[in-house]
């Protein structure tokens, strides 16, 4: 099993473009016109593009709207909220511990920017419970990680993984194994709450947090294409992990991963809404978990059969080229028009 250089701080005998991403020689200088890797910089840009910070949302409306909100709305409102702060607490750190073994500066300077917006999501979270609810219920809700029976068993399979990657980090094997949970952590754990927000959004409620949840989604986004990039370059400069067993762990990390997302799904939402049909939303899961397995090139998909998104109004938010402005006032709603940039409605 191959074992990883770690990046040298400065390699004078090393051109500045790296030879690999990883355990290539570079000599960790950034020049932006001397990439290896084309789309490093066009990435790089659409991630400084996407700057935002929570202080941009006014959260005045949301704080008059969330008392009147029903009973299971305001706890699911919680609920979600608490998982999504565990989930962006432990990404940004892992970003920064799997960073130092990618060998080209200017990915590992879109690392650097990945961990940075992963630190914002949290505050995010942070600053919308401090505009709503008391300190005492902030502070449940950043406990909901360890005392929500269902959360812990929900959250189990990523931090799992993520703890055998850090134990067996070193290895070509490991960090490719790391891309797989980093991509279900943020392009799949993420989906059912986003549904959550985007539906109440549809009704016009707590369309200030709605805002800031389209900003994570976009964010989110660009990480999954940033690490699939990763786990594609890697293959394609160490082709011997390229195997039928490395493709079968994707399809089978992502079909556990899916089924965990449903089981939350009908915890957190269930058939509390009349607004949310969770038949469809199982079916939204398994088709955003296709997408991210075709993502990292695997050969066989865990959900055959869901090709479609049945959430035809989702992408309608999840389309919205994200603007400075309230969430309604974004490119006016564009409803009969999108852009391909988030889940197909093939």
């Amino acid at each position: 099993m191959a074992e990883l250089s770690l990046r040298k701080l400065v390699d004078f005998d090393a051109p500045n473009a790296s030879t690999g991403i990883v355990n290539g020689s570079s000599s960790n200088i950034l020049n932006w016109d001397d990439q290896a890797y084309p789309n490093s910089y066009p990435r790089y840009k659409r991630m400084l593009g996407n700057f935002w910070t929570p202080f941009e949302i006014d959260m005045g409306p949301d704080k008059m709207q969330f008392p009147g909100l029903e009973e299971e709305q305001r706890k699911t409102f919680l609920q979600i909220i608490g998982l999504l702060a565990l989930l962006d607490s432990i990404q940004s750190d892992f970003a920064m511990r799997f960073a130092p073994y990618i060998t080209d500066s200017g990915i590992n300077a879109q690392l650097i920017i990945l961990a940075q917006q992963e630190v914002i999501h949290n505050h995010s979270y942070s600053y919308v419970l401090s505009s709503l609810v008391p300190r005492d219920v902030q502070e449940e809700v950043f406990e909901y990680w360890r005392t929500d029976e269902q959360m812990k068993k929900r959250n189990a399979l990523v931090l799992e993984g993520y703890e055998n990657v850090m134990k067996g980090e070193g290895t070509v094997a490991s960090l490719l194994e790391g891309i797989i949970f980093d991509v279900t952590l943020e392009g799949l754990n993420f989906y059912s709450g986003f549904a959550f927000f985007y539906d109440l959004a549809r009704d016009k409620k707590m369309l200030q947090t709605s805002t800031m949840i389209n900003y994570i989604n976009r964010d989110e986004e660009v990480h999954v294409e940033l690490f699939t990039f990763i786990y594609k370059q890697i293959l394609a400069e160490n082709p011997e992990y390229n195997t039928p067993e490395q493709n079968a762990k994707i399809t089978s990390i992502f079909r556990e991963a899916a089924l965990a997302e449903i089981e939350w799904g009908n915890y957190v939402i269930g058939y509390k809404f009349d607004s949310i049909d969770m038949f469809e939303l199982e079916g939204y899961i398994k088709f955003v978990a296709n997408k991210r397995c075709k993502q990292l090139g695997a050969k066989e998909l865990p959900f055959p059969r869901q090709e479609t998104n049945p959430i035809k109004w989702i992408k309608y938010f999840e389309d919205i080229d994200s603007g400075k402005t309230d969430f309604f006032e974004q490119k006016n709603r564009q409803y009969t028009k999108t852009t391909g940039k988030f889940n197909d409605l093939k």
